[in-house]
């Protein structure tokens, strides 16, 4: 079979992703192998896939492809989040679209349109993964919202609330307007905004001024705020009292301005003297610290704004505004009325919502709340202890410092997308926790009846008298409630099973799972929590390694984004630079949890080197092979099997520290350098001449080993070639996707690795040699060694003078005058140039500035062996090495000062 002149990525892509497909090579079942499993961070249903899903799947899939290519049972679980508030978002949208509002709609029927959406878009990202060449059990392909899904996180609320973990209280909370729904802290985005702080005159109490004359500067106070919207909401105004500024205002009121209330001016350590004047107003409904001050002042709470942050009729002006029109208005007026003595600009951290990207709102709220405390410390100790690993280890501080601080979780979320709060109210208000409608009722029953005097026609009639009036609670549990179950849910959704009975066969075989591959900003609001749910639910982590990885950012160091447009569409990605090339681009730049700056050309970089491979390949299936011939390539052959067991050992370590980036560039470097820069030229035969079969054989058995070794990162590229009839004909089960993983076989030469490092070393040199003095590589030249090593050169004769075309490799104990020299390692080379085209001064002033180089480095070596403490405590080993290298740069500078000496 012949074989195109170029690789075509499209063809190749179709063809072995539909044939895996149909084959089945991504079904994992249980068995009696050893099981590797991944669970997907479950991408919105409304999302695209983007620059950090491509990292993070290719992340996912080079570690499923090698664990299954290893020999075990490889499962890795796709699915989709609900995403409450995003979804929520566009189905609003969609119905806007044709006319409709939400709140012209029941529950039931908007549920209805949003399954609809979810069915027409949701499954996108998931196609778009399979591009990408993602190996999912797709029959496995879990949602949040499944009804079994579901249920568990019902049946978690009952039992958490049961437990004493969730309560419902009024608590100062984050508020979207724009998704009016509560946020968890988590899901906060700080970010420095440029604003202006208002300095507003508030006028004490008896000295109010009449119609619009400038009150005296003893009159008022002056309070600097950068949201003068809220000042309707103000129920005090709070000094320091230890500042003497404001002594004579103790026990005083003053009046809110523009509307004339009064609000008392009270005393608390709380506030900053240094920070604009020292006067704090005190608006409890609208700021966490000013809740506090206000319950710790017994102050009242009035709330001004709406649930879509516009003002309410409790502002008493400029009711239905929007709450940043009315800023501009409220200064306007507070200006216009002689209350406002300055403006200024300044730049702050304000909170946005992560999801909607709306200024957050802090409001007190009735809200459903958990309880973290008591499920924070196991899952801190799993960290600390070393049972779950993060990669890389910089993060364990941060987890830490959450895990120790975490607060209380709110759990509600006004939105009708989700899962319902399984919480019953009656008539009065009075509310149950129950799984369903029947179980609520026989909730109430029990709370009306403890002693369970009321007779079976008595307690049927309670309850049909109650039913009437049952309402389940109108709002959702956060999305994250839902998937810090996955790693449990995905196999068992019977999360509270019987303790001796541990779960499903699934759950039993696959769980704990094996490896986690997420970003770090979702490390406490996902990756702590499930890890806090596996301990409660199921008494163990729900992973042992969780790989965070970075940021994905532009040249320029900005996070891509739409809004910047400086990210790349990934599918047009794979449509100009192939899957495979795509792939290694993302994991060229991509050490575990560092941001990786990317650019286009890591892809273009990596569909270069599939070309590489592809016409290396060609060069092989192109020999014609002469069986007569005798082995002729002993010395190359031994080299590159050596050279690739050094290389799969390094690649081994690599992998088992989650070194992905560097494991690719060190498999990078063996295929392009080692095995086609260096050992096939060293083996190719001269042009339209046969090479010996033996040569032939130990390259086709080289070529499937580095295929092999290629595949996670490059599966298409390895199949397609895995499959070319220079191997054979292969089986329909014959696969690359489920070939053996290169082993180790045995010790490495290191000897012969030395040598041929050495012998490269002193091919390049020669190559320069003729570059800088302008000669034909068609020219042989004569080779003359004098040897300072154990090295023998006659061994590498052959390969010298095929990659080096010297016309011979001579031995000698003396120096050869008139020709040009070099050192490679302590062995010195001569090569015999035509006369005339050595410049002794520009070579005086070479060796010169090599022996310059050499004494400095000599001069950092003695001063690390002249070091006491440094040769007492460093292993012996590490001394000797220094001791080597001392005695090899002696040798170096007595031979170059040699050389001088025959130049002069």
């Amino acid at each position: 079979m012949s074989i195109s002149k170029t690789y075509s990525p499209r063809e190749a892509e179709d063809k072995w992703y539909n044939y895996w497909m149909e084959k089945r090579f991504f079904r994992s079942v249980p068995d009696d192998r050893e099981p590797y499993t991944i669970v997907i961070p479950p991408p919105n249903v409304t999302g695209v896939l983007h620059m950090g899903h491509m990292l993070n799947n290719t992340i996912q899939d080079v570690l499923i492809r090698r664990a299954r290519m290893q020999g075990k049972n490889a499962c890795w679980v796709p699915g989709t989040d609900h995403a409450s508030i995003a979804t929520e978002a566009k189905v609003v949208a969609m119905l806007r679209e044709r006319g409709i509002e939400k709140k012209d709609l029941s529950r039931e029927a908007f549920m209805e349109y949003a399954w609809e959406w979810k069915e027409k878009y949701g499954g996108i990202i998931l196609e778009q993964l399979k591009k990408l060449g993602a190996s999912c059990d797709w029959d496995r392909t879990k949602f949040t919202m499944d009804q079994d899904l579901s249920e568990a996180v019902v049946d978690t609320f009952v039992h958490l609330y049961k437990k004493g973990w969730i309560y419902r209280g009024i608590r100062m909370v984050n508020w979207d307007p724009k998704g009016k729904t509560a946020v968890s802290d988590e899901e906060v985005v700080r970010k420095e905004v440029n604003q202006k702080l208002y300095y507003i005159k508030y006028a004490l109490i008896d000295q109010q001024p009449t119609g619009s004359h400038q009150p005296s500067v003893n009159s008022y106070v002056v309070i600097a705020t950068t949201r003068p919207e809220t000042i309707m909401a103000d129920a005090a105004v709070c000094i320091n009292p230890n500042d003497g500024r404001y002594k004579h205002l103790k026990g005083k009121s003053v009046y809110v301005p523009l509307i004339n209330r009064e609000i008392p001016i009270i005393e608390d350590e709380y506030v900053t003297m240094e920070f604009g004047t020292g006067c704090l107003k005190v608006t409890p409904a609208h700021d966490l610290n000013d809740y506090e001050l206000g319950v710790k002042h017994r102050l009242s709470v009035i709330d001004i704004l709406n649930d879509d942050g516009t003002l309410n009729e409790k502002a008493g002006i400029l009711v239905g505004e929007d709450r940043f029109a009315a800023r501009k208005k409220i200064a306007e007026l507070l200006d216009l009325h002689h209350h406002l003595e300055k403006v200024e600009d300044y730049k702050s951290q304000v909170g946005f919502s992560e999801r909607t990207d709306a200024a957050i709102e802090p409001r007190l709220s009735m809200q459903w709340f958990c309880k973290m405390g008591e499920m924070a410390g196991p899952a801190l100790d799993y960290v600390l202890d070393g049972e779950i690993k993060l990669i890389p280890d910089k993060f364990v501080n941060t987890y830490r410092h959450w895990m120790e601080n975490v607060k209380d979780w709110c759990i509600s979320r006004q939105l009708w997308w989700g899962q319902q709060i399984p919480a019953w109210y009656n008539q009065h208000g009075d509310w149950v926790v129950a799984k369903t409608r029947e179980e609520a009722l026989d909730g109430f029953l029990e709370k009306a009846d403890p002693d369970r005097k009321f007779s079976e026609n008595a307690a049927r009639g309670f309850k049909a008298q109650l039913d009437p009036f049952l309402k389940q609670d109108d709002d959702v549990v956060d999305t994250w409630f839902s998937s810090w179950l996955w790693p449990i849910s995905v196999f068992d959704t019977s999360v509270f099973g019987d303790p001796a009975n541990p779960g499903n066969a699934d759950l039993q075989y696959y769980y704990p799972t094996n490896d986690l591959v997420t970003a770090p900003e979702i490390l406490f609001f996902w990756v702590a929590r499930m890890v806090m749910a596996g301990h409660e639910f199921k008494g163990e982590a729900p992973f042992k390694n969780v790989y965070l990885t970075g940021i994905v950012r532009d040249k320029l160091g900005r996070k891509m984004s739409k809004s910047l447009g400086n990210s790349p569409d990934p599918i047009g990605l794979i449509g100009k630079y192939g899957a495979d090339g795509v792939r290694v681009g993302m994991l060229l730049c991509s050490p575990a949890g560092n941001d990786l700056m990317f650019d286009e050309s890591y892809c273009e970089q990596g569909r270069n080197f599939a070309n590489k491979v592809w016409n290396a390949f060609r060069l092989l299936k192109g020999w014609e092979i002469d069986d007569s011939m005798p082995f002729a390539n002993a010395v190359p052959v031994a080299w590159f099997g050596n050279r690739f067991a050094e290389a799969l050992e390094e690649i081994d370590q690599h992998f088992d520290g989650y070194r992905l980036s560097e494991a690719l560039m060190a498999t990078y470097k063996l295929v392009w350098d080692d095995f086609c820069a260096w050992y096939l030229e060293m083996i190719k035969p001269a042009y339209q001449q046969p090479v010996d079969r033996e040569t032939f054989n130990h390259t086709k058995a080289f070529f499937s080993q580095v295929i092999r070794l290629l595949h996670p990162f490059m599966p298409f590229l390895s199949e397609e070639l895995w499959h070319d009839d220079v191997f054979g004909e292969r089986a329909e089960s014959d696969c690359c996707i489920v070939a053996e993983y290169p082993v180790l076989g045995h010790p490495t030469n290191e000897v012969l690795l030395s040598e041929i490092q050495a012998v490269k070393q002193l091919i390049s040199e020669i190559r320069n040699l003729r570059n800088s003095k302008q000669l034909s590589p068609k020219e042989a030249l004569p080779l003359t060694v004098k040897s300072g090593s154990d090295t023998d050169y006659q061994v590498y004769k052959d390969i010298i003078v095929k990659l080096a075309n010297v016309s011979e490799v001579a031995i000698s104990e003396e120096k050869v005058t008139g020709a040009a020299s070099f050192l490679v390692g302590r062995d010195e080379f001569f090569v015999s140039i035509p006369t005339g085209l050595i410049d002794a001064e520009s070579e005086r002033e070479r060796i010169t500035k090599e022996i310059g180089y050499l004494r400095g480095f000599l001069k950092s070596v003695d001063a690390k062996l002249s070091n006491e403490r440094f040769v007492a405590n460093a292993k012996p080993e590490v001394v000797e090495n220094e001791r080597n290298k001392k005695a090899d740069a002696e040798a170096k500078i007595r031979i170059l000062e040699e050389n001088v000496i025959r130049l002069t």
